[in-house]
């Protein structure tokens, strides 16, 4: 049996990756996506590979990724491998943009999408404390934060405006209702 597809979305500074993270620490049938973008390895956040413009261009031509998409002048993707991570049956877990969300369920047999959501007052003080944008680019993702999902696409919307480990349990609950 093929492992699931599990698409992690939300808004900026909704906590995307750290409740990823604490969901493959908790539960071993949970693999990390690692997604290519076109940033500097160096970049802090996320733990990604960082490529040029050029490069990336190449690898799309050549095929190697499952899903590709621009967002907030980068580019983005999940590499091909995933494909064979989920043939061993885990569960491969990514952060994806909401509009690549219809190609992720045509893409994968098995696709779950987990749509994060927290208040406006938490994302504010999270993107800010995080300190990567100008206060009116806080104010855009604000403002960009209540981006409905794409007609036809069911997700699971978890609110992680409180604990992180509050969040990842009602996840792994959904994900895993009989664990052993």
């Amino acid at each position: 049996m093929t492992g699931r597809f599990i698409a992690v979305v939300g808004p900026s500074g909704v906590g995307k990756d750290s409740v990823m993270s604490a969901m493959a620490q908790a539960e071993p049938r949970l693999v990390l996506a690692r997604r290519t973008i076109t940033r500097p390895s160096a970049a802090v956040g996320e733990d990604f590979d960082g490529v040029t413009e050029d490069r990336f261009a190449q690898m799309r031509s050549a095929g190697e990724f499952a899903l590709s998409w621009p967002a907030h002048g980068l580019q983005y993707a999940i590499p091909i491998g995933v494909d064979q991570t989920l043939a061993t049956g885990c569960d491969v877990v990514a952060n994806l943009s909401r509009a690549q969300l219809v190609a992720a369920q045509d893409r994968f047999e098995r696709c779950e999408i987990i749509s994060l959501s927290a208040t406006r007052e938490v994302l504010a003080h999270r993107l800010t404390a995080r300190g990567r944008e100008t206060k009116e680019q806080v104010e855009q993702r604000l403002d960009r934060a209540r981006y409905a999902l794409p007609e036809g696409v069911m997700a699971h919307v978890i609110d992680n405006s409180g604990a992180l480990d509050e969040t990842v349990q009602a996840i792994l609950r959904l994900l895993y209702p009989v664990r052993s």
